[in-house]
């Protein structure tokens, strides 16, 4: 009895699975025919038909370039630029002032500390620093005036091997935030290649190489270029420099990478790294490599750095300058002295010319000079001894008048 009810019990099993495998195939058939019926009704192919022409135009696009071929070609910079930046230590003699508390005792008794201050002599201290990087296989460097100002100091430099040489400055920019040092050694030592900072673009990739801190040396930082031409005000020892042109950029410039290189991706230097914004997030600036050029032909021309001089203080006239001075104009130099300084520097250029005090200089060589291209950004152009023409407004008129540029160095 058992024997039968088990048989019964599977045969039924046996016609139950003959039944689910009938109903799955049923639904394969009924899905693929739904499917070639609907995908021809809605407008879909199958996967195995080509694409239309027209639809694979469209979906066409430029090959795909990963991730890991931007990060090779951060490294290859990095370690085709890297021994040629280094680290700069300035050192001097530092006088030592020992304080003591002596005791006093006033005609009434009462009991008092006075500090006392005894010179024990000099010692040496690091005094400051920052970064370069060599731009001759003689072991010329190019770096920021702030990074070697003290002239006082003694100054060594440190590669990225730990090869420590001294160093000399030879010349300081008057203008601009730059300097040239060589290296003294015999050796013959690797270089940067210096690109072309016009050509430089608003988000394209910038790499930061610099002694961060004065602690780390050839640190990198990655960003981009997040902006060009600007203008910013620095202030050092006391007094404001202002310059103008400089390039705006998110790749994190601490204390101590000033003087360092700032890279594109074929690993050309694009601009000297001079200055951040205190209390902001990565925005720091370089100067254009293009300005560092004529620093650098300078200094191989002449032994020094020079720059045209005309020999002028002024305010360069807008709209608002205008309206407040009851000018006029709308654009221009104004000719005009500041804090007890004359407005004309005696024996100059200027002065020989024949320029006054309240003069608008309109145009320099037939170049307009307005907000957008200051009298500094043009005459930079020139050299000293060129003659120029100034279309200057006196009075209400305007009068042209001649002037041989004069020399302004270190």
């Amino acid at each position: 009895m058992t024997e039968d009810f088990l048989d019964q019990k599977e045969k039924e099993f046996s016609i139950f699975r003959v039944l689910v495998g009938v109903a799955i195939g049923m639904l394969i058939l009924v899905s693929f025919f739904a499917g070639s019926f609907y995908g021809e009704e809605f407008g879909l192919l199958p996967i195995d038909e080509p694409l239309p022409e027209e639809i694979a135009k469209e979906t066409e696009k430029e090959e795909y370039i990963p991730v890991m071929e931007h990060e090779r070609a951060i490294i290859g910079v990095v370690e085709e630029v890297s021994p040629a930046v280094i680290s700069i230590v300035a050192t001097k003699d530092v006088p030592i002032i020992e304080r003591h508390f002596d005791v006093f005792e006033d005609p009434f008794g009462f009991r008092f500390q006075v500090p006392q201050y005894e010179d024990r002599g000099t010692e040496r201290r690091e005094v400051g620093g920052g970064s370069g990087f060599i731009i001759s296989p003689e072991g010329m460097v190019l770096t920021n005036r702030h990074v070697v100002e003290d002239e006082s100091a003694e100054y060594t430099i440190f590669t990225n091997e730990g090869e420590k040489f001294d160093a000399e400055v030879i010349a300081r920019d008057p203008i601009q935030d730059l300097a040239i040092m060589r290296i003294q050694g015999e050796e013959i030592f690797p270089t940067v290649r210096l690109g072309d900072s016009s050509k430089a673009i608003i988000g394209q990739t910038a790499i930061a190489i610099g002694n961060a801190l004065g602690e780390f040396k050839n640190t990198v930082s990655v960003g981009v270029v997040s902006g060009l031409d600007r203008t910013i005000s620095v202030i050092e020892g006391g007094r404001v420099y202002t310059f103008e042109g400089v390039i705006q950029t998110d790749a994190a410039i601490n204390r101590g990478n000033s003087g360092g290189p700032l890279l594109n991706l074929d690993g050309e230097v694009i601009g000297i790294n001079t200055a951040m914004v205190i209390g902001a997030q990565n925005i720091g600036f370089s100067i254009p490599i293009n300005v560092a050029k004529r620093t650098i032909e300078s200094v191989v021309t002449h032994g020094r750095i020079v720059y045209p001089f005309l020999g002028v203080r002024y305010f360069i006239v807008d709209q608002k300058v205008m309206e407040e001075n009851n000018l006029p104009v709308d654009y221009g130099a104004w000719v005009v002295g500041e804090r007890g300084e004359p407005a004309v520097f005696p024996g100059s250029a200027a002065e020989k010319a024949g320029m006054k005090e309240w003069d608008i200089i309109l145009e320099f060589d037939g170049k307009r000079i307005s907000r957008d291209n200051h009298l500094a950004r043009v005459i930079v152009e020139y050299d000293p001894g060129d003659e120029i023409s100034l279309l200057i407004m006196r009075d209400g008129k305007e009068m042209l008048v001649e002037a041989v540029l004069g020399e302004r160095s270190e």
